[in-house]
C-alpha cells in the first residue's frame, strides 16, 4: 500500500474521532471494538511505514 504520511496522518484522526464519538455515544460494544480495531490498523501502518 502506497500511502503518503499526511494522508496517513488525516485517515487516523478520522478513526480517532469516529472512535471517541461512538464512546461518548455509548454504542455497542461491538461498534466500539470494532472502531478501535480500525484505528489500531491505522496506528500500526504508521509505525510500520517507517514515519
Amino acid at each position: 500500500m502506497n500511502i503518503s504520511k499526511e494522508e496517513l496522518v488525516v485517515q487516523i484522526e478520522a478513526a480517532r474521532r469516529k472512535l471517541n464519538e461512538s464512546m461518548d455515544e455509548k454504542q455497542d460494544y461491538e461498534v466500539i471494538y470494532q472502531n478501535s480495531v480500525a484505528l489500531d490498523r491505522l496506528i500500526e501502518l504508521y509505525i510500520v511505514s517507517g514515519f
